[in-house]
């Protein structure tokens, strides 16, 4: 590591950044002001270490667009003058967070690192110094200058995973993201081995944020009994531009006229419907089965391997830049930031 290497930590809340008060055992953000006192392990690395702390700590269960917006324009702010970003997050929308930015953040080619834990930091057992520590030293990895993970990722409990293809699946392990559809981009031992093969390359193209988000999406999660009022209701929401279908195996979904029917006239009044699987392993192949054949032909788009986080984003994203839903319909059957498996 260069000793040039200058590293952003920008803090959103979550357990990581919390310490105990010894008097009472409560809980409660530490100062970022004071970070290498809390993590002294951290002076050991030759790297001028900043951060920026969000106000008001934000507890992940509360995350937002907004949220999203407000990172993204940190990061371009400060883009020039730091070599990393290592995001401090709460673990149960950290998936989201990181999908969201991936889109956002076009022609990233510095490496942007989310991180968290399960326990405080303060706590003597916590998994928070580790990810913290080797998300720094990861942000900060590069070769012959170029970064060695340009691109937005997780760093969780020894292994880091694209941003976009990663998902919390545990709430009581150390181990608490998978990635099942695409492989870890690097692990850490005794040293950190990174799958270059897996990375994304870094250009020399020029960062380009973008801003706009668009939330007018909704989710129909299918279930045997399913009833029409329920999805008429969901599909006549008011302001509607999109929704996920969460089928059942590869795609696929009940093949009674008047849900198909349903899709249709939704379709045809320019409504987005995204195919994606209920099943954390695989992918959608619609046209496989008789049972996702209808889907295909009325004009729902495959979400092939997408996770649910990824797809979520991607059209928030889409619809918040483009206005034309011949045009979001080509993204979304685009690998745009290595979010799907074509």
């Amino acid at each position: 590591m260069s000793l040039q290497r200058n590293i952003l930590m920008i803090y959103t809340g979550g357990t990581i950044g919390m310490v105990e008060e010894p008097e009472t055992g409560a809980l409660k953000p530490f100062d970022f002001d004071h970070l290498l006192e809390e993590v002294p392990e951290l002076k050991k690395f030759p790297l001028n270490i900043h951060a920026h702390a969000f106000k008001n700590p934000i507890d992940s269960s509360d995350m937002q667009p907004e949220v999203w917006q407000q990172l993204a324009q940190i990061i371009s702010q400060h883009y020039s003058a730091y070599d990393g970003f290592v995001i401090l997050h709460g673990s149960d929308t950290m998936a989201f967070t990181a999908s969201a930015l991936s889109f956002m953040l076009e022609g990233l080619n510095k490496p942007v690192i989310l991180t968290g834990s399960q326990l405080p930091i303060g706590k003597i057992r916590t998994d928070g110094k580790e990810n913290l520590i080797t998300a720094v030293e990861i942000a900060a990895h590069y070769e012959n200058d170029l970064p060695v993970v340009p691109e937005v990722s997780i760093y969780f409990e020894y292994q880091l995973y694209r941003g976009n293809r990663t998902f919390k699946y545990n709430a009581e392990n150390f181990k608490a993201f998978i990635s099942p559809n695409y492989q870890i981009l690097a692990r850490a031992g005794v040293h950190i081995k990174y799958n270059d093969a897996w990375i994304r390359k870094a250009d020399d193209a020029p960062l380009q944020a973008h801003y706009n988000l668009d939330n007018n999406v909704a989710v129909l999660t299918l279930f045997p009994g399913i009833s029409a009022n329920y999805i008429q209701a969901v599909l006549h929401t008011k302001g509607l531009r999109a929704v996920i279908v969460r089928t059942f195996g590869s795609g696929n979904a009940t093949t009674q006229d008047w849900f198909i029917q349903l899709l249709a006239e939704a379709i045809k009044h320019d409504i987005i419907v995204l195919n994606v699987t209920q099943c954390a392993v695989g992918t959608v192949d619609q046209g496989k089965y008789e049972t996702s054949s209808r889907l295909k032909q009325i004009g729902v788009i495959s979400g092939r391997d997408i996770t649910f986080e990824g797809a979520i984003t991607k059209l928030m994203h889409l619809l918040g830049n483009h206005s034309d839903v011949v045009t979001i319909k080509h993204l979304l059957e685009t690998d745009m930031r290595g979010e799907v498996t074509l």
